[in-house]
């Protein structure tokens, strides 16, 4: 029988065989190309650089117009700049596509950019054979000067890896819009309700978490965990620098909302898709800076471990035993999807 991929990210090593092969050919202008742990690509223009990423919509369809904007702009925002301008190519499913489902899509789409001070300003809208719900393919531009934007290849050994927020916000949403009759039932509508709310407090943007930590100094990289969560997140960071990392298992923050959902429906939190969080790395001379001025700003940030020689490994500690951090072939949500 021939290989079928699990449905998310196709397998790191495959991803990053098939981009050394077929990638296209170099140009001088291209700072930062296709790779492992890089969140968009980044083009000279001269003193100013321009950052531009790709994502699809695929789990969600509840807000995917709102989601869509905040998904890509974090990616622009973990590489150092400020997303500005958004494109996107909406497919609908033939036989349900009503008035109200293109007006609530485009609705969301106008939201998160007037939050988020973005320009809609193009894209594509049509009808498709074969779909089965809406699928919603952005791309963000955003621009910063050339001596301003990060990249996970620049982790270095020593770095302090902080994390904004929690791990497993977005989960937790996209399990309450999957499970809501469920977890009603297992739970309470409060609890289904402030699942809800996690769109919007501790929130998916981490656009002010990475500003705040560029205007602080220090910061080496960034990454925003999303397919496989904060576990391969890191991994990620670490071919991409080609170093090793020590994490705390007992610092890593995770809300109770989402810590509840995770343990109920058997998913290991460290698998789980992740935005909301930004994976910072950090200089340790400024880690504490760092953190002080994140957390004054109402943002939560805890230091989770540091960077490592590559031949250290990718590492957890748990309850004093050191172990490598899982792999996730697939992100665990898929989970909740299966019959």
């Amino acid at each position: 029988m021939p290989l079928h991929y699990p449905v998310g990210k196709l397998p790191t090593k495959d991803l990053e065989r098939i981009l050394q092969r077929y990638a296209s050919r170099p140009d001088p202008r291209l700072l930062v190309g296709p790779g492992i742990g890089r969140d968009a690509a980044v083009i000279s223009f001269g003193s100013n650089v321009l950052v531009t990423k790709t994502d699809p919509i695929t789990f969600a369809t509840d807000n995917i117009g709102w989601y869509a904007v905040n998904i890509n702009a974090n990616d622009v925002a973990a590489m150092g700049a400020i997303p500005k301008w958004f494109l996107t190519t909406i497919l609908l499913p033939e036989g349900k596509t009503t008035p109200k489902l293109v007006e609530n899509i485009f609705s969301g789409l106008s939201k998160a950019c007037d939050e988020l001070n973005i320009t809609l300003c193009g894209g594509h809208t049509e009808i498709t054979h074969g779909l089965d719900r809406p699928l919603l393919v952005g791309q963000m531009l955003g621009e910063t000067t050339k001596d301003r934007y990060v990249c996970g290849t620049d982790a270095k050994v020593g770095d302090r890896i902080l994390i904004t927020k929690g791990i497993a916000i977005e989960a937790t949403v996209l399990i309450a819009m999957e499970k809501r009759t469920e977890i009603k039932a297992h739970f309470s509508e409060i609890f289904l309700e402030k699942c809800y709310k996690y769109f919007e407090e501790p929130g998916l943007s981490v656009i002010k978490d990475a500003r705040i930590a560029m205007e602080t100094g220090g910061v080496h990289a960034m990454h925003d965990p999303t397919e496989g969560g904060i576990a391969s997140g890191l991994h990620e960071i670490a071919i991409a620098a080609n170093v090793g990392m020590l994490i705390e298992d007992d610092m890593i923050p995770i809300f109770p909302e989402s810590k509840a959902l995770c343990s109920f429906y058997k998913l290991d939190p460290l698998g789980v898709i992740a935005s909301g969080a930004l994976l910072l790395f950090v200089e340790p001379n400024y880690s504490e800076r760092v953190t002080k001025n994140l957390r004054q700003a109402g943002i939560f940030t805890a230091d989770i471990g540091c960077v490592k020689e590559s031949d250290f490994g990718v590492r957890i500690n748990r309850k004093g035993s050191l172990i490598d951090l899982p792999v996730f072939a697939r992100d665990e949500i898929g989970k909740i999807f299966e019959a």
